[in-house]
């Protein structure tokens, strides 16, 4: 995971607008705020963002 969509996940969580587990949601939101990094990231690495919501970590950490 790049900073820049780690960045676009942080500003997601921080509207308060979705759960971030409901990923149909977040992607709905990232692509209503331009932020199609992260709706590309998350189609290719579900799991890893999973992951990252979960834990706090990502795949490399």
């Amino acid at each position: 995971m790049d900073e820049k969509v780690r960045e676009q996940i942080m500003a997601i969580r921080d509207t308060g607008k979705v759960n971030m587990l409901s990923i149909l949601e977040v992607q709905r939101l990232a692509f209503d705020s331009g932020y199609y990094e992260l709706v590309l990231y998350i189609e290719d690495h579900r799991r890893e963002y999973v992951h990252f919501i979960m834990t706090g970590e990502t795949q490399e950490s």
